[in-house]
This record gives structure tokens, sequence and C-alpha cells, in this order.
């Protein structure tokens, strides 16, 4: 028969300490043996060497056997029965006899293969432990304790007392897994380790990972031999990476481990895990000076004890968090009172103590508008700006805290003796206004077991990682830290800057509702000023104006010979001024029309609009024996008046600037165009246009003129030679920007020019 051990050799070094496979070593502790067998058939396939020690076969007469021809008395069944995935232990454990000794048998799934693993009942004693005098006692101790340090010192008490160990601690980890003694039982001539931390490399993250699966672990005997699994199979392949003996009791521990405890002086040990939420939260470490193996009942006793801290832990935790809570919330409401009684509450209540206690924060700085509001202890001024600064950038999110400053902000260590942890939150996207809680420097000294660095030793064979030799009390000073930031701290004042955002905003839209407020009487004075002036305009202006060309024609209709020519054409000038000052004040009142009247839109077919143009234009038009050509036109909601000026207005300025000698021929033409052919600088881009272009052959403009041709009173040509006032072109933009639509024009001197209109097809556009 070929057998061969799977024992892991690798050498554990600095390279690999930190990933070293402990779930596979491939050897046990001697206080035991172990079994594993195939699950399909039963056949034993793994063997621990010591089997003789225990039941008088040797590996060679186990491996490859039937389960049943050794253990005669256990039924197959109920074995299978016992064994599930997620088995490690049971209250009333798996008994396993041979030749009429009983073995306490663990039992469990690693692979295809069962692992049964065989200790001897030390005691002979297959009784439980009184559950219910030890279910009473923690019973009575949760209700005298009130808070979580407490129950775990009447914890660690009842465990010592359960197991007979010379020590026991309740280890807390924080979020880095450095571990804290948060309580102790121990024999009474033994140093004290209350209060000592242990860094995380003294439980690697592969440790913890097995602490989550398996909660409880014993070394019988930290000086012992580790005895390897034996396996009968020739193939290379099947080594310790086939048999995962994370779940096991009796795997074999780190060598590394060993001689932690070892240089600790310790004999034998039995943790148990404390998870809350998946998590390793801690552990019961019991320690004795030397070897103890501890029976089946008071481990599982052992492990009640954790599981009755486990569910304590939560509770006590959430019961000590809503203490500080309760208090929290109360200043957070006295603040929120404050902030929605007063308009002006940074102003007069940014120095209130509740603006302080609600973040539990040594000094609070609101800066707004430029001004700086501070609360209880802050830097100087000339250093906090430039900071203020710095967290805008560095919390480009608006929001963030941290306990320790220097970890974000290195150049500010003169700020952590007032600001080494803060809670920022800003104000606006735009600007520096923000609100800052800060906590002074927490100097702290921390009781480390031992110096926490691992040492490296130097020995023939090169650099080596060697547990710590030394446990004496060494202390570390921490500085440039805060106290951490609980949850409810946070969210008060996560909170407290919501609301105080909303209520700048709020008063800054009140302080511009009162501005817009004033304007917008200060614009209905000056409309009812214009509109006294339209009502000169349209009544007594006209009038004079009337009566002067209506004088001035009787003058010169009565040819009267005394008069002399240079009477005569004074007053063709005057009527001619008169005149036209009566155009441009009719062009002023359309103009002003165009933006004041309601716009009421109507279905308006333009061809019917087009054909009452041409009637009006029709003596122009045959005067210029002018040729006009056009599409058909659609129908659109439109304010129909104001879009028959627009018409108006177009041809009569292709009449106008029509070219010396050549009869105009006006175009005007339709299409419906997507939103991609608009010009560029349009935001209307949701909906399809309708395009209508009134092109001639006019004398056309140079094209740097595109822009000026709609302003009010613009001109590009003489007033003798094309008369008018400037404004038509100027009453079309705003035409056509009623229906929200966009006017161009494009043009080449002597040439001619085309303007064109884009009108929204969808009503809703027209709003």
């Amino acid at each position: 028969m070929n057998i061969k051990d799977i024992v892991n050799r690798d050498i554990v070094n600095l390279t690999n300490c930190e990933s070293e496979p402990i779930h596979i070593p491939g050897t046990i502790q001697p206080h035991g043996f172990l079994i594993g067998i195939k699950k399909q058939d039963y056949l034993i396939d793994y063997c621990s060497a010591n089997s003789t020690d225990f039941i008088g076969l040797k590996p060679e007469q186990l491996l490859g056997q039937h389960f049943t021809d050794i253990f005669q008395d256990v039924q197959i069944a109920q074995l299978s029965a016992h064994i599930t995935d997620s088995y490690i232990d049971s209250p009333k454990p798996f008994v396993t006899t041979r030749n009429g000794i009983p073995f306490n048998t663990t039992a469990h799934l690693s692979g295809e293969t069962f692992l049964l693993e065989l200790e001897p009942f030390p005691n002979g004693a297959l009784d439980l432990p009184n559950l219910y005098d030890q279910t009473r006692r923690f019973v009575s101790a949760m209700e005298k304790n009130n808070t979580l340090v407490e129950l775990c010192q009447e914890i660690a008490h009842e465990t010592r007392e359960i197991t007979g160990y010379d020590r026991v601690m309740i280890y807390r980890f924080d979020k880095q897994y450095n571990g804290e003694v948060i309580a102790e039982s121990k024999r009474a001539d033994l140093e004290s380790f209350a209060g000592q931390k242990y860094p995380h490399t003294d439980i690697p993250a592969q440790a913890r990972e097995l602490y989550i699966r398996n909660p409880l672990r014993m070394i019988a005997d930290i000086n012992y031999t580790p005895v390897p699994l034996l396996t009968t199979d020739s193939n290379e392949e099947k080594s310790n990476q086939s048999l995962d003996l994370s779940l096991s009791i009796l795997r074999s521990v780190s060598p590394i481990h060993i001689e932690y405890l070892q240089n600790m002086g310790v004999g034998a040990t039995l943790t148990v895990s404390l998870l809350q939420d998946n998590k390793l939260w801690g552990l019961i470490a019991c320690h004795h000076y030397s070897p103890k193996i501890l029976p089946h009942y008071q481990r599982l006793a052992a492990l009640l004890q954790g599981n009755f801290l486990t569910s304590q832990i939560k509770v006590r935790e959430v019961a000590e968090e809503f203490k500080i809570s309760e208090q929290v919330d109360k200043a957070l409401f006295d603040s929120l009172s404050l902030l929605h009684e007063d308009e002006n509450f940074v102003e007069n209540h940014y120095n209130s103590a509740s603006l302080l206690q609600l973040a539990n924060a040594s000094g609070v700085v609101i800066y707004q508008e430029g001004k700086l509001y501070t609360n209880g202890l802050v830097p100087a001024q000339e250093t906090l700006l430039p900071f203020l600064g710095q967290l805008r950038y560095l919390y480009k999110n608006g929001s963030g805290h941290t306990e320790q400053l220097l970890s974000i902000y290195p150049e500010g260590r003169e700020l952590t003796k007032f600001a080494a942890g803060i809670i920022y939150h800003a104000m606006s996207a735009s600007s520096s206004d923000c609100i800052l809680w800060m906590r002074q420097e927490r100097i702290e000294t921390v009781h480390w077991a031992g110096n926490p660095e691992k040492a490296i030793d130097m020995n023939a064979g090169g650099f080596r990682l060697s547990p710590r030799k030394s446990f004496e009390l060494w202390k570390e000073v921490v500085k440039d830290k805060s106290a951490e930031w609980r949850k409810s701290e946070l969210n008060a004042a996560s909170s407290f800057a919501y609301a105080l955002q909303k209520y700048l905003n709020l008063r800054q839209v009140r302080l511009e509702e009162e501005r817009y407020r004033i304007i917008n009487e200060e614009l209905k004075a000056a409309n009812k000023e214009l509109a006294n002036i339209n009502w000169i305009s349209t009544h007594d202006l006209k009038e004079p104006l009337r009566k002067i060309q209506i004088f001035a024609s009787k003058v010169l209709d009565r040819e009267d010979p005394e008069l002399s020519l240079k009477v005569k054409d004074s007053v063709e000038r005057m009527r001619y001024a008169a005149e036209k000052m009566q155009l441009l004040i009719e062009d002023i009142l359309n103009y002003s029309k165009t933006g004041s009247v309601p716009k009421v839109f109507e279905s308006t077919d333009l061809n019917e609009v087009f054909q009452s143009v041409i009637s009006d234009l029709k003596d122009t038009i045959e005067e210029k024996k002018a040729e006009i050509l056009h599409d058909i036109l659609p129908e659109i909601p439109a304010i129909r008046f104001q879009i028959q000026q627009l018409f108006v207005n177009l041809i009569s300025n292709s009449l106008k600037f029509a070219q010396d000698g050549v009869s105009p021929v006006i175009s005007i033409t339709y299409e419906i165009v997507g939103p991609k052919m608009l010009p560029g600088n349009s935001s209307l881009k949701n909906v399809d246009y309708h395009k209508i272009s009134f092109t001639d052959n006019g004398i056309g403009f140079d094209q740097e003129y595109r822009e000026r041709i709609f302003q009010v009173f613009q001109r590009l040509h003489p007033h003798h030679k094309y008369p008018g006032t400037g404004i038509g072109l100027a009453i079309c933009k705003k035409i056509v920007e009623n229906h929200n639509g966009i006017l161009i024009a494009n043009a080449k001197e002597n040439e001619g020019a085309v303007f064109t209109i884009f009108l929204p097809v969808q009503l809703t556009a027209a709003k």
C-alpha cells in the first residue's frame, strides 16, 4: 500500500506570512484523531498518523477500509443524517464507539470528504452541563449591568468559572482590527492585560476569516507535535490542497502563532468568536499556563457564553449610541427652532451653544457672502480663510468628514490644535459659502502589549518573520487626531447643514423677490408714463402736425405771386418735415404695439394674408412692374394682424429697394424643416419649423449688416433716395419673436436679399 502524508511544508516568511494557508496545514493536534471517508462509498480515504494511540489500529489498517468495518456499532444512516455542510459542533455530539470506548465525534463535509474528528471523553462524562443555571446567571448579569463593558466583565468571570482557564479576556476590535482587552478575569498572581491593545498583525486576515467560519478554537498544548494526515492515493495532485480543515476542531495551528503564544508563556488556549453583521467584532480568549484539554460540553458552555454576549452587543451599542443621539437630537431641534424663528439666524445666533452641541464639536464656522461667523475654539481668520478654500477643493461633492485632518490636508498641522477632526458641508456649488464643525486634537496614550511592530530576525537562513518576544507594556502617544465622529453626530450635522442651505436659499429668494418687486413697481410707473406719451403721440402731436400740413398745402396751393421762391421752398420743407414726423410717430406706435398687445393666437391661413397684402400694395406693384411668385403657404396659429404687418413690411421692403431699371421679382417659398436646420444660436430646437423665405433681386446689402438692419432707426441707404423711418424691419423681428420664431437676413450687394422666417409647427411652442 502506497501511503503518503499531506503535510504543508511551505516556509512562512516575510513575503507570505499575510497569506499563509492556515486552513490546509495537513496536520492536526494530537489530543484526538481524524478519519476522512469518501462521501460516495464511505471508504476511509484519510486518517491521522496517531490512530494507533486511540483505537489500536495503524493507518495502513484503516486506509481503504469501509468505515463500518472498523466501527461496527455505527449506523451509516445515522451518521449521514448527522453530517451537514455547515456543521461544526452540536449540543449533543455524535458518539462513535470502538471496543466499548465512546469517542466524541465532530463531523462535517470538506469537499467530497466526510471528516470525522474523534476525541475521547477526558472525564468519561456524557451528560450535558446545567444550561438552565448558566442561562439564569447570564440573564441576571444582563439585568444588573448597564453598559456593554460591564456585561463583558461579567461574561469574562462566568466563562472562567465554567472553563477553569487561568485567564479569560474579551477583545474588541477597532476598524483596523487592532484588538483591545476591554474585560478580564484572571488568576490573582497574574499580571493584568486589561486596557492593553494588540496590533492587527497579531491576527492576520486569513485567521480572522477562519474565526468567522469556525467560532470555537482550542489548542490543548502549545508545545504539541503536529500529527500528519495520511492517504493512500499515489496521484501527485492529491496534496494538502485536497483537504480543507477550516471547520476542523483538531486543525493544527500556524507555527508563527505557536511561537507567539510560547513567547507569551501560554500553555493552552480556547477562543470563542464574537460576530456582528457577519464581521468579527471581538473574541473571548482563554489562556492557561499549562496544557489543558477542555471537555466537549464545557467547550459548548463557553461557546454559549459567546452566543449570549453576541446577542447583547448590538443592543448595548445601540443603547449607548441612543443616549448620545438623544442629546444630539435635542441640540439639533433647538438649532432648527432658532433657524426657523429668526430671519437673520446666521447674524444673530451663529454663537449659540446648541450649534456646537448638535455635533459635540469644540468649534463651528459659518462662511457666508465673504463673512466669517465663528463659535467656540477656532483657528485665526488668516489661517481659516485659505483652509476653507482648500476644503471646497478637497470635498468636490460638497461634504465630508475626517478624524485626522492631516490625512487629507498635510499642510494643516498648525490647525490640528483646533481642527484635528472636521465635518464640512458646502452651502453653494457656485461660491465658498459653507459650515464647518471642528474638534480639537485628542492626545491619547495607547498601551500596547509589547511593541506592535513585528520583529525581523537574521539567522543563517537569512531574514525570517519572528513573533514579538516581549509583551511588556509599550506606550504610544497618538497625536493629530480627534475623537471619532459618531453616526448620530454626522447625521445631525448633515440635517442642520441641509436646513441652513434651504434657509439661506429662501432668504436669497425673498431678497430677490423684493428687488424684483421694486423693479416691477418702477417698470409700472415707467410704462404708465410711456402710455401717456403714446396718448400724447396719438392725439396731441398728430393733430398739430395735421394742421401744419393743411396750412402749408393751402399756402402752396394759392400760388400767391407775392410769395418768393425762397418762401415757397421753406413752406414745402415744413410740409415734408411734418409728413415725415407723422410717419415716424405711426411707426413708433406700431413698434410699441407689437410688444404690448395681448398674444391671442388663432388659426391663420397665410395664403389669405398674402392675397390681402397684394391687394393693399396693388398700386405700388403695378407702378414698379413687379412680379411676385409664391408657394402654397400653410395655415398656422398666429396673431393675424401682426402676421399681415410682417408680410406688408417684407414685401414693401423688397419693392422699395429695387434696382434702377430692373423690374422687381419677389419669390416667396415654403417648406417644413427639422430643428437641425435652424440657425446655430437658436434655443428652440425641439420641434419642426415652418420655413418661409422672401427672396428679391434688389440692391441687397453687405453681409456685415445682417444683424444691424433689425435694430431700431438703423438705415443703410440715403434717406432722400429710399425714404423711411428705419423701424420697419425692427417691427418684423419683434413680430416673429412674438411667435417664438426666428428671422434672419442674407444678401449680396446689387444681387438681392433673402429674409427667412422660422416659425414652430407646434402651437405649444408659441405660448
